[in-house]
């Protein structure tokens, strides 16, 4: 089979990237332009500000990718771009080079569902994946449970009905003053700590393969406030164990809960948080229990980045064809 270059643009949220991958899986160029340290100074995201950098970035970026990978324009097969879930301005902005630049170099373009990108940063740089397999995709947006009998196939098993899991640890963090993004300084000074303070779970979603982390917040803010008006010293690392342990708590008894009963052959982890060394340990431990292959994707792809989606846009090409020049940016997809 000839070599087969796939362009992906990425830029659902506050991250700006393009990636150049081959047949998939290479890897030849993966550029990401990231607006933290502006974010940072409003303790989370602000639409606006991240469409205008957006704007800004896409073309210096996109030079950069084709440099980095050693490719001319001419060269790429495929344009795949993000066209949800998202900020709604976000997603218009990279949804909207990525078609442009299809029709300037005449060649299909794929919309790329951001959730199902995840999924696929399990698959650059590796050895093929086997189905049927359990995907659990953890970020500030998005807490998905996925079985996947073939790729390309999901079954939603369950979902966060309130709060995502980053999201939970971006409040956590502020009202603990840690910083934003809140997953990494918790995944850090909570290790090694086995206990830490403990906190209630949502015992009405046992029965389910649904999430619920707004109680489990809000009781970490609640008992934070408490402390402070009876001027009690705050012990930060237990607050911050006692909260991941909890929230962990609740993927893992899913996550394997549904391995047992689906009996799969691989649990994938994919999002931002799936960077966490806690959640990675915990699965990693039980997949050695039970005999399941685990995967997680490099550190630098849990984050958002263009190669998961040319990989994706890839995959979704080759089994659906090409997207229509009419598809739009929807901020609400569902996988």
């Amino acid at each position: 089979m000839a070599d087969f270059i796939t362009l992906g643009v990425e830029s659902s949220c506050d991250d700006t990237s393009v990636a150049v991958v081959l047949n998939g899986t290479k890897i030849l160029s993966n550029i990401i332009s990231s607006q933290l340290d502006i974010h940072a100074l409003y303790g989370g995201v602000v639409p606006e500000i991240a469409a205008r950098c957006h704007l800004e970035n896409l073309l210096p970026i996109y030079k950069l990718a084709l440099e980095e990978a050693a490719i001319a324009p001419e060269q790429i097969n495929l344009v795949a771009a993000t066209y949800g879930p998202g900020l709604i301005g976000s997603l218009l902005v990279g949804l909207s080079f990525a078609k442009a630049l299809s029709i300037g170099l005449k060649v299909p373009f794929i919309g790329v569902n951001h959730i199902e990108g995840h999924i696929y940063a399990n698959i650059l740089e590796r050895d093929a994946i086997k189905p049927p397999l359990l995907c659990l995709t953890v970020s500030g947006g998005h807490t998905d449970l996925l079985y996947i009998n073939e790729w390309g196939s999901y079954q939603l098993l369950g979902r966060t009905l309130d709060d995502a899991a980053g999201e939970a640890y971006d409040k956590v963090a502020r009202i603990l003053e840690l910083g934003y993004p809140g997953g990494p300084p918790i995944d850090k000074i909570a290790r090694g700590i086995t206990t830490g303070i403990e906190f209630p779970q949502a015992r009405s979603l046992a029965d389910s393969y649904n999430f619920s982390f707004s109680g489990l917040k809000t009781a970490v803010i609640n008992y934070v406030h408490r402390q402070r008006q009876l001027n009690q010293e705050l012990n930060v690392p237990e607050i911050a164990a006692g909260f991941q342990i909890n929230l962990v708590g609740q993927l893992i008894d899913k996550l394997f809960r549904a391995a047992k009963e689906y009996r799969v052959n691989a649990i994938l982890l994919s999002g931002g948080v799936a960077a966490n060394s806690y959640l990675r340990e915990q699965c990693r431990m039980r997949c050695d229990e039970l005999g399941i292959a685990f995967y997680y994707p490099d550190i630098r792809l849990c984050t958002d980045n263009a190669a998961m989606i040319a990989a994706a846009g890839y995959f979704r090409y080759q089994k659906d064809g090409a997207t229509g020049y009419d598809l739009t940016a929807n901020p609400n997809l569902q996988l």
